[in-house]
């Protein structure tokens, strides 16, 4: 069963952190279209959050397409993103890369920090005309 971490001093709300990391398992694999998303009360008991926060997420996925609740049998996942497998052999590098930028004393947020800046040169934003 897929469970959710809520790190309630990342800054971000409780409630983007369920959507983010449903996104990130579709982008993983992970998670597939036909899996059932825990149930807001199983939520709820392993999180401690608010009934209506884990609702929002979910409202906010079925938004965006991503899950489907079905009355009395729970929110499924009915989209997907991405087609990177947790098993990527550039999952492997990237955990080389991290490991070395940890042995040479970069903190976690200066490798995020530096991880960005590489992948907004090389991703530029789209132009929304």
């Amino acid at each position: 069963m897929f469970a959710f971490r809520i790190d309630r001093r990342s800054g971000v709300a409780s409630y983007l952190q369920i959507v983010q990391q449903v996104q990130q398992a579709l982008r993983l694999g992970l998670l597939e279209p036909g899996d059932r998303l825990p149930t807001a009360r199983e939520v709820v008991e392993a999180t401690a959050l608010n009934p209506n926060t884990v609702l929002k997420a979910y409202r906010e996925l079925e938004s965006q397409g991503l899950a489907e609740t079905r009355r009395r049998h729970g929110t499924f996942i009915v989209g997907t993103l991405g087609t990177t497998s947790a098993e990527s052999p550039w999952r492997t590098e990237l955990e080389d890369v991290a490991a070395r930028a940890r042995a040479a004393g970069l903190e976690r947020d200066d490798l995020a920090a530096l991880f960005t800046a590489v992948l907004d040169a090389l991703y530029p934003p789209k132009d929304p005309r």
